[in-house]
């Protein structure tokens, strides 16, 4: 049966608001009269009572943010008198619920309001749940109070019997708030109010335990510390004590630091500034940082290689011999460091190993297209020295501390990655791999560029000094590789401090043995093949470095050669071919597709890009090495009255310079060059660089240019076999270029025959390999009129041609 709830009487009372403040049924609570609404509202019940009419009856009412409740609690005044602190009081007692109604008038000051009060009524007996509920209320208080140390409180709670006065006795809790107890006051059902309570009773108890948990930890743990604080000093004075008792006493020796320091082969400089760390660390405390960071810095120092070197092979012929059975071609490399050996063979021999404080290390950059060997080069060079390899890959670096180390006084510090180069070597002369130095860049954390400068300075590394360590570290006996593939992008201040040496890219000679004695064996490998059980002609080698892949190193390359040995395997688990293979050129279109590189010269005449008038071949210089570029021109129609120059192919200002400087020297030598250029003045001129998505520039062009205007105007078309670089001036001089080699090996692998070079370029053909030059007919030239005498057919062949 529910418990109900039934208004037996109307009162008029005065209302005594509380602020911030609840009062419920059954609480005592003491009021201070100096509050304006509390005096006025308990004066007038004084009128109203009158002598001899009984307690001054008040209705408690709570007002939150000035907003009264809609239900308050009728208080009788048991006694007006003074407070514990001398100010005049008033002691109230809640006695029953009374929901507010309308206002009215009464004496005195107050504000009086009609109400009816509730009437509580529970049925009998109680329900079971109840029951449980009045027991978990009561167990839930009691283990409470006994955490306030509120014994006395206890026996009362236990006491009280009915629902609404223990629902009502929570009023007195002081983790309750004003809202809440608003909502104890307004639930009328005692059992509903008795469930709220007892919710938020036992929630309060849990967060309390959690509190108590963490407060228990936290005290545990700052006694522990304190007690390991206390420990460890009293250790440190034991061992103080120990030592000046006994200067010969053992320790630990890998906690002793002076111990180590002093164990160690280290320079005096670095010593004496270890043996300052050491005393600094002595006075430290194990709980400050700064014992953390000096730690990490004489391990740093005691695990650096300071005084240990391996042992240089001056075996000159057997380097040399290295070299060449690990890499073919790239004979200026070779060259250099079999002359690098030979020197400090004599160096060493005559006593002169250390000169002024600096030893004889190198400074190399070898600057070349991807994929010549230039990183696996440096790997061989320290075979055939007899030295640690260690490889530094700067591609991507922004930060100048990656170079020079961070400071101390920052978290995680660390050396550079020099220091740490050296330390990775174990020796200080390994051979050490600058790999992409010209990808390096610079922001707003420094240029990692300008602190390579005195890394790779010979007159300045023997004194190098890394942020982190602050001791100098001798890097002369260093042999620096520096590999870049744009020779532009690196810094002049830093390629004037390296020796350069280019690695222009192989011949297709050189490509066939790579292939046959390197990439083949491993690739093999890699597939899971025997030697014997694949075979690769020369002739299959040939046409895949000639018609297959086209460029200047051999990743492409060794790629094909996997993809043919990868289907040969998989043919052969299918059961669709059977082993030992050997692979022939005619077996190549079945197994990889057509050839995607076919030279001009095997192409239809009719299908050829110089088939027409105005198409010149040029030769040009990328970050890929040497290709091939063609150069288009025409003419538009002068009823469109397009008149002037228009470029297009993604060209940069020095190669438009050079059209414009083209079509000048044709306007102004048309007539001695028998070409109709009177037509020029009312007729467009638009010259293309395919391919148009691919930057451009650079004067080597000029005279492409001019002869495909040439070409346009006369109607005699550029000889298939020739392709030409040069730069074009007014007066048709030809001047010299850059990147010969680069663009005479392009020459070769495109199928060319015929190349027109600038005649001061003549005495780079000494860098072009023998074997090339010998399947090219080359044409050094200083004029214009010579170009087009070599570069165009004859007008006869071009009418027949035509017509």
């Amino acid at each position: 049966m529910a418990p109900e709830s039934t208004e037996y009487s109307t009162l008029t009372l005065p209302v005594l608001p509380l602020d911030d403040e609840v009062v419920l049924p059954g609480m005592v609570v003491p009021l201070d009269l100096s509050d304006n609404d509390v005096r006025a509202a308990v004066e007038a019940a004084q009128a109203a009572a009158g002598p001899g009419g009984g307690k001054p009856r008040v209705l408690l009412v709570p007002r939150v943010d000035g907003t009264y409740a809609g239900t308050g609690v009728l208080g009788t005044v048991e006694q007006v008198g003074r407070l514990s602190d001398g100010d005049p009081g008033a002691l109230i007692r809640g006695r029953d619920r009374v929901r507010i109604g309308a206002g009215t008038t009464g004496p005195g000051a107050a504000l009086w309001v009609e109400g009816a009060v509730v009437e509580e009524v529970l049925p009998d007996p109680l329900p079971g749940s109840v029951t449980e509920l009045v027991t978990e209320y009561k167990a839930l208080a009691t283990s409470w109070l006994r955490k306030r140390g509120a014994w006395q409180v206890v026996d009362r709670v236990q006491q009280i019997d009915g629902v609404a006065a223990l629902a009502d006795n929570s009023g007195y809790s002081p983790f309750l708030t004003v809202e809440q107890k608003v909502e104890l006051l307004e639930t009328a059902d005692p059992v509903a109010r008795l469930r709220l309570a007892t919710v938020w009773l036992r929630d309060h108890l849990a967060e309390q335990d959690v509190a108590e948990t963490i407060a228990k930890d936290v005290q545990e743990g700052v006694d522990k510390q304190q007690r390991e604080f206390l420990l460890r000093r009293q250790l440190d004075a034991v061992r103080r004590e120990l030592r000046e008792l006994d200067g010969d006493g053992e320790g630990d020796e890998s906690d002793d630091y002076r111990a180590r320091v002093e164990a160690a082969d280290l320079p005096g400089k670095v010593r004496e500034a270890a043996l300052k760390e050491v005393a600094k660390l002595e006075r430290s405390s194990d709980q400050s940082p700064e014992g953390s960071w000096i730690r990490t810095w004489l391990d740093t120092v005691l695990e650096l290689p300071w005084n240990e070197r391996t042992e240089d092979r001056y075996d000159v012929r057997g380097a040399k011999a290295v070299l060449d059975a690990e890499h073919a071609g790239l004979e200026d490399v070779k060259e250099r460091i079999t002359e690098y050996l030979a020197v400090r063979k004599r160096r060493s021999e005559r006593g002169l190993g250390v000169v002024g404080g600096r030893r004889g290390g190198a400074v190399l950059a070898l600057v070349g297209p991807p994929g010549v060997g230039k990183t696996s080069l440096g790997e061989s060079v320290a075979h055939a020295m007899g030295r640690k390899f260690v490889r530094v890959a700067l591609g991507g670096v922004r930060d100048e501390a990656e170079i020079r180390g961070h400071r101390r006084t920052y978290v995680g510090a660390l050396p550079g990655r020099i220091v740490r180069a050296v330390k990775e070597a174990g020796s200080m002369n390994p051979v050490v791999l600058l790999d992409e130095i010209d990808k390096v860049g610079s922001d707003f954390r420094g240029d990692p560029a300008a602190a390579l400068l005195e890394v790779l300075d010979p007159a300045q590394n023997h004194t190098f000094r890394d942020h982190y360590l602050e001791v100098e570290l001798d890097l002369s006996d260093v042999v620096f590789l520096a590999t870049a593939n744009v020779l532009e992008a690196i810094p002049e201040a830093l390629l004037d401090r390296m020796e350069l040496v280019r690695l222009d890219g192989y011949t297709e000679d050189e490509k066939v043995v790579i292939a046959r004695d390197h990439l083949l064996p491993r690739q093999l490998e890699r597939a899971g093949l025997e030697p014997g059980e694949v075979v690769l002609e020369d002739a299959v080698l040939r046409k895949l470095a000639g018609e297959y892949t086209r460029e200047a190193g051999v990743r492409t390359l060794e790629r094909t050669v996997a993809r043919l040995l990868r289907k040969v395997a998989a043919q052969h688990e299918l059961g669709e071919r059977e082993l030992p293979f050997t692979l022939t050129p005619k077996d190549l279109r079945a197994l990889i597709g057509r050839p995607h590189h076919v030279p001009e010269s095997a192409q239809d005449p009719a299908e050829r890009r110089t088939s027409v008038p105005g198409v010149a071949t040029g030769l040009a210089v990328t970050g890929a090495g040497g290709d091939v570029l063609f150069v288009e021109a025409s003419l538009a129609d002068p009823e469109t009255g397009a008149a002037g120059l228009t470029l297009t192919g993604q060209l940069g200002d020095v190669m438009k310079e050079s059209a414009r400087i083209a079509l000048s020297f044709l306007r102004s030598h048309g007539a001695e060059l028998e070409l109709p250029v009177t037509g020029l003045k009312d007729r467009g001129v638009h010259i293309h660089f395919p391919a148009g998505s691919v930057p451009k520039d650079g004067p080597s062009a000029g005279i492409t240019m001019t002869t495909a205007l040439a070409s346009l105007l006369s109607g005699r078309l550029v000889r298939t076999d020739v392709a030409m670089t040069g730069e074009v001036s007014l007066t048709g001089r030809v001047l010299p270029i850059g990147g010969l080699k680069q663009k005479l090996l392009a020459a070769h692998r495109a199928g060319v025959t015929t190349v027109v070079i600038p005649k001061r370029n003549e005495a780079d053909l000494d860098d072009v390999p023998a074997e090339i030059l010998e399947k090219l007919e080359v044409h050094p030239v200083t004029d214009v009129r010579q170009v087009l005498e070599i570069a165009l057919t004859p007008a006869e062949v071009s009418v027949s041609a035509a017509a």
